[in-house]
């Protein structure tokens, strides 16, 4: 029987209807109440005819989205017994991810990424939490809608709703894009009280309702000062398990080499982005590898690598946007999926990925207390440990001084802010380098330039345990002892200098 009012004679009526609103609403069947989903009555262009008797009109209360509570969406409603099931007996258990910002561009390209097993593998049933607001709420319907309809056997729940406290019920992965982006004349002080305000209270609901151990990937930009903050807000939540998405720029990076060696870009290895997701990032070649090589022993253009490479990476995305007249989505969330893969996946032998982290233990000296990118590697159990065999020289060492330094007053940005002084804590007034670092300085003396260093690398090989390292000490020596005065980085930003080694 028809639902929509009729108004013509009973033998040909005819109803106009917006197949768009042809939904369930949110009066989503569930396994313990069935609610019976009705057609609402609009004005549109798809016209329905049919041969029926008159029947009164049924009234349809739109809910305010206020009111909507994160609920189960259509047939994901339906109870599934996994156990009873001959194809699912081997399958893992199943895992909650929670996605903000679910109805946005990137989104759109992650969602069905993850629903398909491209992610987790063809064994990893999930369940999806998707958290929107009240003005796209319509929108994130029309998202669980399509996942409906894309009938992905992995993909056994689905959840919409407007409040972090219950989307993040439970999450094991929360993959936070959403952010308030900048507008046009907006002060970055004004993006970054509104941001922080939306990445405290995610961080509380994290840090009440999700699992203790949950894993987190900020996308929102700014996204290391975002994730800082959702961070120092789930207390609960260890903190090394919170990440900063920089995987976007190391693969930039990665293409970016592989077009000037005339490489396909999978012969490309141990790229690290430093810093942040901004245009102060520092892509890192010198540890860089291209078939198994130094890329600075493949491309031997090293102006190109100092100048164009470094600026055509920090500069992509603007390039981006020229052309395509909007922000990259699509290629972010491959970027979201390689992230989430590097952690879940055994990370290759001898290779690495880059990952904005929470600084503290980092073998660098990075200043502690801030979220910075830095080379990690992983065993597959969602956790990672920082690489130690990197080398320094004294151009990758300005640049990651200089990031680092920026990324320190951003942070004192956000801590002189009386709203948010309780987010941030106030950062140590120096950024530098330890002797982890593997960095060999010479001390100014006069006008000459005094190096005393061998038994300086003989304590750095025997303290870091790091024979393959060793084998290099003599191009180390070669490098930082024809340094001129005037090259030698003031003392202010490195740290304590001796005759011998930094300390």
């Amino acid at each position: 029987m028809a639902v929509a009012e009729l108004t013509a004679p009973p033998i040909c009526l005819k109803s106009t209807l917006r197949s768009s609103r042809l939904s369930y609403l949110s009066a989503r069947f569930s396994s313990r109440s069935h609610r019976s989903f009705r057609l609402l009555h609009r004005a549109g262009t798809a016209r329905i005819s049919c041969s029926v008797n008159q029947a009164p009109a049924v009234a349809v209360k739109t809910e305010d989205p206020k009111s909507k509570s994160s609920d189960c969406y259509g047939v994901f409603c339906l109870t599934y017994d996994l156990k009873a099931e001959d194809e699912t007996k081997s399958w893992k258990k199943l895992i909650n991810i929670a996605v903000s910002g679910a109805a946005g561009m990137i989104s759109n390209h992650l969602l069905f990424k993850l629903a398909s097993g491209q992610v987790f593998g063809p064994d990893q049933p999930i369940a999806l939490k998707l958290l929107g607001s009240e003005r796209s709420f319509q929108a994130l319907e029309g998202v669980a809608m399509e996942l409906e309809d894309s009938l992905y056997p992995l993909l056994r729940e689905v959840k919409i709703g407007i409040d972090p406290y219950e989307v993040f019920q439970d999450a094991e992965w929360a993959l936070l894009i959403g952010a308030k982006p900048r507008g046009p004349g907006m002060e970055r002080a004004d993006l970054l009280d509104i941001n922080g305000q939306i990445f405290a209270e995610q961080g509380k609901a994290l840090n009440a309702v999700a699992s203790p151990n949950v894993k987190v990937i900020v996308v929102g930009n700014p996204c290391n000062t975002n994730t800082l903050i959702c961070l120092k807000n789930a207390p609960n939540i260890p903190a090394k398990n919170f990440h900063a998405l920089t995987r976007l720029d190391e693969n930039r990076a990665k293409c970016q080499l592989a077009l000037k060696a005339g490489v396909f870009y999978d012969k490309v290895s141990n790229v690290t982005i430093w810093g942040n997701h901004s245009t102060t990032q520092v892509p890192d070649f010198l540890n860089a590898r291209i078939n198994g090589l130094p890329v600075k022993q493949v491309i031997t253009d090293h102006k190109w690598l100092e100048e164009e490479f470094t600026e055509k990476v920090q500069k992509r995305g603007g390039a981006l946007i020229q052309k395509w007249g909007r922000s990259s989505a699509a290629s972010t969330a491959v970027s979201i999926v390689d992230a989430i893969k590097s952690l879940v996946t055994p990370t290759p032998e001898g290779d690495w990925f880059s990952s904005g982290v929470y600084t503290d233990g980092n073998p660098y000296g990075i200043s502690e207390g801030i979220v910075f990118s830095m080379p990690c590697r992983s065993k597959g159990d969602g956790d990672y440990e920082f690489v130690k065999d990197v080398i320094f020289d004294h151009y990758l060492l300005k640049k990651i001084t200089k990031v680092c330094r920026n990324t320190l007053e951003v942070k004192i940005d956000y801590a002189s802010s009386d709203e948010l002084s309780h987010m941030i804590y106030r950062p140590k007034p120096n950024c530098w380098l330890r002797r982890d670092a593997w960095l060999i300085l010479p001390e100014r003396e006069s006008d000459s330039v005094i190096c005393q260093r061998t038994q300086c690398f003989q304590e750095r090989c025997d303290s870091i345990q790091a024979p393959s390292r060793c084998s290099q000490i003599e191009d180390m020596k070669a490098t930082y002892c024809n340094l001129g005065v005037d090259q030698v980085i003031d003392n202010h930003l490195i740290g304590k200098r001796s005759s011998t080694c930094v300390i």
